[in-house]
């Protein structure tokens, strides 16, 4: 390992498109990062994710829901995956997967999250239409900290973003994304810090 390589490692999880480990990838890249990234694991074969990850020379992974019993043997064989790579930090982006609380345990700390809400607001899912139907002025994403229960972690960072009088949910998603390429990199950074410190 040369003096200057960045000693936090991260291990990616994804299911698709992966737009938000490519920021991350990407922000490392232009040393806005002081991280490197050990692994992309995906839990779908088809992930267009997977792609981008191996043309950075990133090491990729797939743990495939769809060959497992149940989510215990699924989560189980996925942390003996991940726990190969020795991560600092369990990075998930776009990863569609309920976890169990077994494996939130194991990761306790050290498993990340974003959510496209300002958290404790909209946990779940189509967070952008609930904002509009609430009258929201404001919305965002958050990054936080897994716990066994659904969006509830301590968040770390979160970003805003203004909800407009005409937005439809489709467009406030839009703005909202890209807050969470810049956001999801700076509060693995911040992160980075304080372990540094």
């Amino acid at each position: 390992m040369s003096v200057n390589e960045p000693t936090t490692r991260l291990v990616i999880l994804i299911s698709g498109r992966g737009s938000n480990m490519r920021s991350i990838i990407e922000a490392i890249n232009h040393q806005q990062l002081d991280a490197r990234v050990a692994a992309v694991i995906s839990n779908r074969p088809d992930a267009a994710g997977l792609e981008y990850a191996s043309s950075q020379s990133i090491p990729t992974k797939i743990v495939d829901h769809k060959a497992f019993e149940d989510r215990e043997s699924f989560d189980r064989a996925l942390a003996q995956q991940i726990d190969e790579f020795n991560p600092d930090y369990v990075i998930l982006a776009g990863f569609m997967r309920i976890l169990t609380a077994e494996f939130v345990e194991h990761y306790q700390n050290k498993l990340i999250n974003i959510h496209p809400s300002l958290l404790p607001k909209f946990k779940g899912l189509d967070t952008h239409q609930r904002a509009i139907d609430a009258g929201e002025k404001e919305h965002g994403a958050s990054v936080h900290f897994v716990t066994a229960e659904l969006d509830d972690g301590p968040v770390i960072m979160q970003a805003k973003v203004q909800v407009m009088p005409d937005d439809s949910a489709q467009t406030l998603a839009a703005r909202v994304l890209e807050q969470e390429h810049q956001l999801y990199p700076a509060a693995i950074q911040k992160l980075v810090n304080v372990k540094q410190d």
